[in-house]
């Protein structure tokens, strides 16, 4: 199978289009439910964009439109915090609802709010709203309190159009934020550092047209390995980065699956019995949040007792009563998740209650015995493109029933 494009990469690719009217091409966008809302927040913003061979194409721009981002179009993505940055910087003042998403933690945006003051903007909060303005941002030194992926980018592309130089210290050092600096890089603006603790911007004047392949989705991507380790399968997956994927694949080794690294593939098989982990997690380069449910599943079959320790996020252990309901033997205090294995898992009606989660749920119902329903798909659909198709072509017996479908709000 093909990695298919990341969606975390893709969203504040799209949200650095408010940096210029000039037309621009962006490649292998997934067609998931958190791009589309993009695409409407885009187009209230004045960006509209259309699907043309395969790419999402935004023409150039002008046109006169609103700085806000309201709340109806924001509520279920957090991402949306991404076009703040951008508004200040190219419009001199943005308006955006406070975020929604996954109820995984609170997820503050402090540190944007505190890096945009430090470029000079003035930040109120208003009944529910980010409302901030710069007539013009000035760089600065500023330092994020801990590394944040969105906070590092919202900054990044504020400063971008800054006048003059601007120092990021302890960045997130997520290969989106490269992505994203390579984007912008290919926009004109000077970028250097990204993928580091620090990232140095020398800002222009404007930005213009460019054209940009999105990377490939690690979590997507990572999501299928897991998946051939839990059910003793087989999976390449094809025009990936390895490298993106260096944490989870350790991880698997250790377990007792066999990782096959060559070139832009990985191939992932196991035949034999499942070792179990001790793991937490941790910013890039160490194990991402993002797999953690995933990687959870998989330890159910483990023989012995593994650990989960979370943290990043402080209510990301949602998925474990829906495991439970399944026959998995998980304990959690506070931040720390030991499962006890291998369990009998057996096909039960659970409920996604976050993006991750609900791919940790399907991937448990590929290994159980009997039928397994999953409802409140319409978190996976946020992330994951056409899973229920990829898992098919890979051997799965998974249908999507529109009844259960039809149930997001």
């Amino acid at each position: 199978m093909r990695a298919g494009g990341a969606k975390n990469a893709a969203l504040p690719a799209l949200a650095a289009a408010l940096l210029s009217d000039a037309p621009l091409r962006l490649e292998r966008v997934p067609r998931v439910r958190d791009v589309e809302t993009m695409r409407r927040l885009l187009a209230h913003l004045g960006r509209p964009s259309d699907w043309r061979d395969g790419a999402l194409e935004l023409g150039a721009g002008g046109v006169a439109s609103p700085d806000d981002a309201p709340y109806e179009l924001v509520k279920t993505m957090r991402a949306s915090v991404l076009v703040l940055g951008p508004l200040v910087a190219r419009r001199g003042h943005g308006r955006v609802s406070l975020p929604g998403g996954c109820a995984i933690g609170v997820r503050p945006i402090d540190q944007h709010l505190a890096g945009l003051e430090a470029l000079g903007a003035e930040v109120r909060l208003d009944h529910g709203y980010v409302d901030v303005a710069a007539p013009r941002l000035t760089g600065a030194r500023f330092r994020f309190a801990m590394p944040t992926v969105t906070g590092t980018e919202n900054l990044l592309m504020a400063a971008a159009l800054a006048r003059g130089t601007t120092v990021l210290d302890n960045c997130a050092r997520e290969p989106e934020v490269v992505d994203l600096a390579r984007l912008l890089t290919a926009m004109g603006a000077r970028i250097e550092g990204a993928g580091g603790a620090t990232i140095t911007i020398e800002g222009v004047s404007s930005l213009g047209a460019a054209r940009h392949a999105v990377i490939p989705d690690r979590i997507e991507g990572g999501t299928y390995l897991i998946g051939a380790a839990l059910t003793r399968g087989d999976v390449l997956l094809d025009d990936c980065l390895p490298g993106d994927l260096a944490p989870l694949l350790g991880e698997l080794e250790r377990a007792g699956a066999e990782v096959a690294v060559e070139g832009r593939s990985v191939r992932v098989r196991r035949d034999g019995p499942l070792a179990p982990l001790e793991v937490a997690t941790a910013p890039h380069p160490g194990f991402p949040t993002d797999l953690q449910a995933q990687l959870m599943t998989l330890l159910t079959q483990a023989e012995g007792v593994s650990t989960l320790h979370e943290t990043v996020f402080e209510n990301r252990f949602q998925h474990v009563a829906e495991l439970a309901r399944m026959g998995a033997d998980i304990r959690v205090e506070g931040h720390v998740a030991r499962i006890h294995g291998p369990a009998a898992l057996a096909g039960a009606e659970v409920m996604a209650t976050d993006l991750r989660a609900s791919a940790s749920l399907v991937l448990a119902g590929l290994a159980a015995e009997g039928e397994t329903y999953v409802d409140r798909i319409y978190h996976l659909d946020r992330g994951y493109e056409a899973m229920e198709a990829k898992l098919v072509a890979l051997g799965a017996a998974v249908e999507r029933l529109a009844a259960r479908a039809a149930s997001a709000p």
